[in-house]
């Protein structure tokens, strides 16, 4: 797929937001279930630089497949958009694929052994959610971003090897800003 279909999706907290975003690049990430600590960390960066990433002109867009239910406690109070896939249609569409791989990798387990992401998951579980998979999630998830233009082109992406492996805020940036001015795409991929 090298084009995204213009459409509407509803987030966690019923809003509705364009994919893509009609006045600037959209950051679409898939992420595993609702109260994956790796997951979690990762958006809290995401989150606390979100001021900035705005500033690029991205709108972030994240997609867990977990119900809406098992996200609110956990994804409830971003400040972007929120999606439950629980059917994983969207991930079937974008071709993200789960993995032994994404939870053997050894790289998988340095977040949820750093001391800073139980106050994390903690938070959720507070709010009711739950810290492992229920109903139809996996802990064999894997990650993937996608950066799309307002055309809905596909100007790079990557699927993760292993649970930890997504563009940081830093890589974001600087994909975004080759957008801006490079005529062709900046690609990195990972085959899944």
């Amino acid at each position: 797929m090298r084009t995204v279909e213009a459409r509407e999706l509803s987030t966690i907290t019923g809003e509705r937001v364009r994919l893509p975003a009609p006045d600037g690049l959209t950051h679409l990430q898939f992420r595993r279930y609702a109260g994956c600590p790796i997951c979690n960390m990762h958006l809290r960066t995401i989150a606390a630089r979100h001021e900035e990433i705005r500033a690029a002109g991205v709108h972030e867009i994240v997609v867990f497949h977990s119900c809406a239910e098992d996200m609110l406690p956990h994804q409830g109070l971003l400040p972007f958009a929120a999606i439950a896939d629980p059917g994983r249609r969207l991930y079937a569409e974008f071709g993200v694929e789960t993995s032994a791989g994404a939870v053997l990798h050894p790289r998988a387990w340095t977040t949820p052994m750093r001391p800073g992401s139980w106050p994390v998951v903690a938070r959720g579980l507070r709010r009711g959610g739950r810290p492992y998979p229920t109903g139809g999630e996996t802990v064999l998830g894997l990650p993937a971003d996608f950066l799309i233009d307002p055309g809905g082109q596909i100007l790079s992406h990557r699927y993760g090897r292993h649970a930890g492996d997504q563009w940081e805020v830093d890589e974001l940036l600087l994909l975004a800003a080759r957008a801006g001015t490079q005529a062709g795409p900046a690609t990195r991929t990972h085959p899944a």
